[in-house]
């Protein structure tokens, strides 16, 4: 009997994969008190707005990355590592989505997440969760991967990801992936960025407060970096902010985006991907 062959909606993680074998992962954790989240939260969606964890979780991990510009970091190389620092912070985020009927992960890349607000992170969340898989411009790419013999698929997946100048476009500077919309407390991952948030779910748990056992909502936060560029204790201090970020969180200040500028991005977004399809095909044909 022969063996099926992986999913060709499937390929795009595997040569994730294969490039993040370089990598020298650590592994942290902490847990975080998401009162203050708790309350922002339902806050909002008393005024008819809707915020996300993962949302607080990429806003909250950018402005930590700010305090430690030495880990919003890429790394390239082995034995003649190069490392280069970022002067922009932007986060990738995983997704659960579907492509061709193929249930897949694909990613997203927020840019700018230095200076964005809430609000401006919540709408980009909301385009990538409600976006189909098989149609979004920003997954174009992926698609096209697809699609190709896995040979040179896999080279135009290196010639994409490899170059460092590229890293906080194509990858981000840190990842954010979520399994807390199930019974996860918390795992690690490796997301090809120097730091790796792992989210697990929100549960009431028993804590300590001023001597006395109360009953609070409680994250796991799960902390994966690359021991190539950082240590540990710097990894730890990262770990700390970004938790007192998450457990003293301002109150988002509403900017409304006009509808004209949404849609000239997305028509410049859909463009752009469309170009970046047709060159991957050009240089395929060409090979």
């Amino acid at each position: 009997m022969r063996e099926p062959d992986v999913a060709r909606e499937r390929r795009h993680t595997l040569y994730f994969l294969r490039e993040v074998e370089q990598h020298a992962p650590v592994f942290l954790d902490t847990e975080v008190d998401m009162t203050r989240v708790r309350e922002l939260r339902s806050a909002a969606r008393a005024e008819g707005t809707e915020y996300s964890t993962v949302s607080f979780i990429l806003l909250a991990t950018a402005r930590a990355l700010a305090k430690h510009p030495a880990a919003n970091a890429g790394a390239r190389g082995g034995r003649r590592l190069k490392v280069l620092r970022f002067e922009e912070i932007s986060g990738k985020l995983t997704l659960d989505k579907t492509v061709n009927g193929q249930r897949v992960v694909l990613s997203a890349v927020l840019p700018g997440l230095g200076t964005a607000t809430l609000d401006e992170v919540q709408r980009k969340v909301d385009r990538y969760r409600v976006g189909d898989g098989d149609v979004l411009p920003e997954f174009a790419n992926a698609r096209a991967l697809h699609s190709l013999p896995r040979p040179i698929a896999a080279a135009l997946y290196r010639r994409a990801v490899r170059p460092l100048a590229k890293r906080a476009a194509v990858t981000g500077t840190f990842s954010v992936t979520s399994l807390g919309h199930r019974p996860v407390d918390g795992f690690h991952s490796s997301g090809g960025t120097t730091v790796t948030v792992g989210v697990g779910r929100t549960l009431d748990r028993p804590v300590a407060r001023d001597g006395e056992v109360v009953v609070a909502p409680v994250m796991r936060l799960n902390l994966t970096f690359d021991h190539r560029v950082i240590d540990g204790a710097e990894a730890a201090d990262l770990l700390a902010d970004l938790k007192e970020e998450l457990e003293q969180f301002p109150a988002p200040t509403v900017v409304p985006a006009p509808e004209t500028a949404v849609a000239q991005t997305a028509v410049a977004e859909a463009a752009v991907a469309e170009a970046a399809v047709a060159e991957s095909r050009t240089e395929a044909a060409a090979r």
